[in-house]
């Protein structure tokens, strides 16, 4: 018995607290900041989705965990993270057993429970934040505890005091928060490559944007910038859908970029339609209901073959939070190399967070959030917007302003660049003030460019198939389109009339 009772006051409880802890529970009468079903649920998200520790390694630290147990799992999978081993049950368990710590944190049984405690890892890192903010918070009580104990003893040098104060704060803003201040050497060294990489470059893109595939466009914006939030806004039925895939259409297939469709709104197959119709030229109705003729199916099955291997990735999963987003970017970032986000659209996101905030608060911390996933990923972000319904009671052309953005919230502020698709056709305004025909034109309004040039693009659009086109090319009168006429492309000239099919012209 007194064997047992020896074995049973060696054991390491399963919840402790430091000493400085247990003099403010002794003060204060109340349990310092912490979380520990969310630990429960990160380790579990860990344990059960080998990429999820990618997500918290550069959050979570060993003493970042309230419970003892749990920084000692961590430990654990900080080791096997380490030496590139894989995360799962079994190995963590196998790694508690050769360090002799398994026994301690509660046995195997244990960390199977922790499994459990958790669905998905979907939020992996939003808990992993919160820990962490519970983590700093501990800290911060700690520190200012000894600060006070100090500031009452009299033999106490204030300006020391002053200084060790100051030091220490700064050592948890230090250790948790990331630090991305340069040197301006270092920036103008930066500079100096990208501007001997532009000089000898026509289409003026940055070595690190992503072309749009439209050569007034890339002129105006030099590319997709890395680290822009790119807002395209325009009324329903616009063409906004149709204008993005094109962006994604053309850097994925003419330029091997991986691109990410966010679609809140549509389905993924009836995107991937949409793509097959605007890259074989196919009428969209065409392809939706499968009413081809032989000649249109065999150019179908011609073309398709160069879409399917291009590298375009679709998630449609309806009303995304800002976190599952942010998660979802970083997995196919670290498995696919993703250079563009495309979000259709920003209207349909939630916020994932205060509920007591209204609609224009959310749409704000949605921006603001958006405009961070640039920065931390390096890579551009185009989210659709909405404009609201002023546009519709205006007289004239009716082309958009930055006003006219719906809950815009701070998407003017947050944004690089605004961008609105306008189309006068949508309006019946088919022949401009010189007689100009405008039924099939386009334009980019380009009405915020926080490092360039605003102003218009003009762009020609083929409404059947979603296309969208150079203003210039190979023909420089416009053709009539109400009869939805054509013109032959270039090396065509010599078809004879019977054999020309869709993939013998451009079309105006």
């Amino acid at each position: 018995m007194e064997e047992e009772i020896k074995n049973t006051s060696k054991r390491t409880p399963r919840y402790s607290r430091n000493k400085s802890e247990d003099i403010i529970h002794n003060l204060y009468g109340k349990l310092p900041p912490q979380a520990r079903e969310l630990e429960e649920a990160v380790l579990g998200a860990i344990l059960i989705e080998k990429d999820a520790i990618s997500y918290v390694s550069d959050i979570l630290k060993t003493e970042s965990f309230y419970v003892d147990a749990h920084a000692t799992i961590y430990r654990a999978i900080q080791n096997l993270f380490g030496n590139s081993q894989p995360i799962d049950l079994l190995t963590v368990v196998e790694e508690l057993r050769k360090t002799g710590k398994l026994e301690e944190v509660g046995g195997a049984y244990y960390i199977s429970e922790l499994t459990h405690k958790v669905a998905s890892s979907a939020n992996v890192e939003y808990h992993a934040r919160i820990v962490i903010q519970k983590f700093i918070q501990r800290e911060l009580i700690r520190i200012s505890n000894d600060i006070i104990r100090d500031a009452y003893e009299d033999t106490t040098d204030v300006f020391d005091l002053l200084d060790t104060a100051e030091k220490r704060i700064y050592e948890i803003t230090d250790k948790n928060l990331r630090n991305s201040v340069q040197g301006i050497g270092q920036l103008v060294s930066k500079s100096i490559l990208q501007i001997d990489g532009l000089i000898n470059r026509e289409d003026g893109l940055l070595d690190d944007s992503v072309p749009s595939g439209y050569l007034e466009l890339d002129k105006m914006t030099s590319g997709w910038k890395a680290t822009d939030l790119v807002i395209i806004a325009a009324r329903p039925s616009m063409g906004k859908t149709a204008f993005v895939l094109n962006l994604a259409r053309n850097a994925a297939v003419d330029y091997n970029m991986p691109v990410a469709i966010f679609s809140l709104e549509m389905g993924a197959v009836q995107l991937a339609k949409r793509l097959i119709s605007l890259e074989c030229e196919i009428d969209a109705q065409k392809v939706a209901n499968g009413k081809m003729s032989d000649n249109e199916y065999a150019i179908l099955r011609d073309k398709v073959e160069r879409l399917s291997s291009s590298p375009i990735y679709i998630n449609d999963q309806p009303a995304i939070n800002i976190y599952e987003l942010r998660a979802q970017c970083r997995r196919l970032q670290n498995a696919h190399g993703i250079k563009m986000v495309i979000i259709d659209y920003l209207q349909l996101m939630s916020g994932g967070g205060d509920k007591g905030m209204n609609r224009e608060q959310e749409i704000s911390s949605i921006s603001r959030s958006l405009k961070g996933l640039a920065k931390e990923l390096n890579i551009p972000v185009i989210a659709l917007s909405q404009l609201n319904r002023s546009v519709e009671t205006r007289g004239g052309d009716k082309k958009p302003q930055l006003s006219d953005l719906r809950e815009s919230g701070s998407i003017e502020q947050d944004a690089d660049m605004v961008m609105f698709l306008y189309r006068p056709e949508y309006y019946n305004l088919n022949e401009g003030q010189d007689g100009q025909q405008l039924k099939g034109t386009a334009e980019v309004i380009i009405a915020k460019h926080r490092n360039g040039p605003t102003g218009n693009v003009p762009l020609r659009f083929n409404k059947n198939f979603g296309r969208f086109y150079d203003a210039t090319g190979l023909y420089e009168e416009m053709q009539e389109f109400s009869n939805f006429k054509t013109v032959p492309s270039k090396g065509n000239f010599m078809q004879d009339e019977e054999s020309k099919g869709p993939d013998n012209f451009d079309v105006w």
